[in-house]
């Protein structure tokens, strides 16, 4: 093999009299990459009671009609009842990520004592980065059953709430604001379940035309309530009280806005009733394999689960913004 040599200047910034400048970099990597969104950290977390994950729903209670519960009180005759309940399932799904750490190139950072805590970055990064994948497909997970799984992902809760079917449309001419809070008056006038909404979720450019929408109508700027981690959202008044207006930059629209083709989804969600069900652990675990034959470090990060919205066709409606 023929030596190869390379001249200091292809390293040096400068040199001079008395000066050799090299490289040298701040000890902070700049990082403000995206991360985790609001909405997996306020759902539910529950354990799995297997797989598929069980429950039952109470679809109604023991109730006679009318006439059949007032009765001569002199000649009382009854009418056996019984409550409707229905078995509800969700089988878990599995995320994975896997980051190499090698030998070589782990020794020469720490012979440098540069970015010496690269290597524990790197690994929060991996698990973050699941988690952020986490996030995004509770909301837009392919499958398409609860009950016979199509895909690997999640059956995402955007998917889950419109087959349950309580879907309206906002029209170009129409309101924002009126038709999200007239859906929020039907859903709270249910005479056969107590929904009670907590939160209603957009794209942050639909919160964006909720705001001028108010502004321009009343003049007034919309209140503000905190969500989570010291977070302030806008809060729209309804007749479920203030509902805090999240901005999820998971939540995709189709179209371009202001060409009156464009589709933006609100969701009006009960909260409690969307579960995690988790298997092991709620959050993502890091294991390390044996060191292959490179000397490479290998580690794992897994984490098994799925997302079920509970009372989908009732408790839960979307609302789709034409502009």
């Amino acid at each position: 093999m023929r030596a190869q040599f390379l001249d200091l200047h292809a390293a040096a910034d400068f040199l001079g009299p008395g000066a050799v400048e090299v490289n040298m970099y701040q000890q902070e990597i700049f990082d403000i990459v995206r991360r985790r969104g609001a909405f997996g950290q306020r759902i539910k977390y529950v354990p799995a009671t297997g797989h598929p994950s069980r429950f039952f729903e109470e679809t109604a209670i023991a109730s006679p009609t009318a006439t059949q519960a007032f009765v001569d009180p002199r000649n009382i005759a009854t009418v056996v009842q019984s409550p409707t309940r229905v078995e509800r399932s969700v089988p878990l799904k599995a995320l994975v990520s896997q980051i190499n750490y090698n030998l070589f190139d782990l020794e020469v950072g720490q012979q440098q004592s540069q970015f010496a805590y690269l290597q524990a970055k790197d690994l929060a990064d991996s698990v973050s980065g699941l988690l952020r994948t986490h996030d995004q497909n509770l909301w837009n997970g392919s499958d398409t059953s609860l009950t016979t799984p199509t895909t690997s992902q999640y059956f995402g809760v955007s998917g889950q709430i419109t087959a349950g079917g309580q879907v309206v449309t906002a029209q170009t001419t129409d309101s924002i604001v009126d038709i999200i809070k007239s859906q929020i008056s039907t859903m709270m006038s249910n005479s056969g379940y107590e929904v009670r909404p907590t939160a209603i979720y957009v794209n942050p450019v639909l919160a964006d035309l909720i705001d001028r929408e108010i502004k321009t109508a009343f003049n007034v700027v919309l209140n503000t309530v905190e969500i989570t981690g010291g977070l302030r959202v806008k809060a729209l008044a309804t007749q479920a009280g203030e509902l805090p207006i999240i901005a999820d930059w998971s939540l995709p629209y189709t179209g371009t806005v202001g060409s009156g083709l464009a589709t933006l989804p609100a969701y009006i969600v009960s909260e409690e009733l969307i579960e995690y069900h988790w298997l092991t652990d709620p959050n993502p675990r890091v294991f390390r394999l044996g060191l292959t034959g490179s000397l490479a470090s290998q580690l794992v990060v897994v984490k098994f689960g799925a997302v079920v919205v509970k009372g989908a066709n009732y408790a839960h409606a979307l609302v789709n913004v034409k502009r």
